[in-house]
């Protein structure tokens, strides 16, 4: 099985850039923004990467079920049957795209039996690419560099903690979160570009304390765990698991990579 996760990750990070050259050909144009049933914005960027993952994944695995953002409304019902299959974020940060900030994913990830084995992660503007299989390891490469390996950072004594935060989401629970860590330092990035700082050693810590959705971390989990960090709920510290109900919604979570600190007893609680 792993050397078949090995297989499908080159085929896997040419469909990523397919993709962002799909949005790419949008993001040049003075494009236009709905709104889906639950308010967010959609972008024809959205749908162009969509449709050019979900071809390519079912040329390549015709047998793997797809769930992408885009097309979420299988029953559960259904998805309850999957022991495999792929979860797609086609560009995760409309928000970012659409306030042309380059801080924008796309997001592509093979779930196993609930837990993300394989991950790609792609940034369209810089052509960055994060990706990660689960016994192989997890690696950044930028135009026309080779891949380098990437790894979690243990904390520095006396240094401030390093943390990142969502651009567009950030909310109360995220400043009483770091309101209790004493020094530290504070970058606001959009997408899962978040979770990549911390999988690639130049962040310490993301605390997500608002909704997101399945899409939105597993590939970006795949590759934060196999750099040895962890992506997990802010309640219980049990690492995120996926398609296990009916929502597609994520708990709170807390990602981080040293495992040294007790990053859970800073979460905000509510009386």
């Amino acid at each position: 099985m792993r050397d078949e996760w090995r297989n499908w990750l080159e085929p896997i990070r040419v469909l990523a850039a397919e993709a962002s050259e799909r949005i790419l050909e949008i993001y040049a144009t003075a494009f236009g923004v709905t709104a889906k049933g639950d308010d967010s914005p959609l972008t024809a960027a959205d749908l162009a990467a969509h449709h050019a993952i979900v071809a390519g994944l079912q040329r390549l695995t015709p047998d793997i079920p797809v769930l992408s953002e885009e097309s979420s409304d299988i029953p559960f019902a259904e998805r309850a049957r999957w022991r495999r299959f792929w979860l797609v974020d086609p560009l995760d940060g409309t928000k970012e795209f659409i306030q042309r900030n380059g801080q924008f994913t796309v997001n592509i990830a093979l779930i196993e039996e609930h837990e993300p084995v394989l991950g790609i992660v792609r940034v369209p503007v810089t052509g960055v690419c994060y990706f990660a299989v689960r016994d192989h390891g997890a690696f950044r490469e930028g135009p026309g560099q080779p891949p380098q390996p990437i790894a979690v950072k243990p904390l520095q004594p006396g240094e401030p903690l390093r943390v990142v935060g969502s651009r567009s989401h950030g909310g109360p629970g995220l400043q009483a979160f770091v309101a209790k860590l004493g020094t530290h330092e504070l970058v606001t990035i959009g997408s899962s570009l978040k979770f990549c700082q911390v999988a690639e050693g130049s962040a310490d810590v993301y605390p997500r304390l608002g909704l997101t959705s399945e899409w939105d971390t597993a590939a970006a989990q795949a590759i934060v765990e196999v750099a040895g960090g962890r992506v997990v709920s802010a309640e219980t510290g049990e690492s995120l698991r996926y398609n296990t109900r009916e929502s597609l919604l994520n708990p709170y979570f807390i990602v981080y990579g040293d495992a040294s600190r007790d990053w859970l007893s800073y979460v905000p609680r509510e009386d």
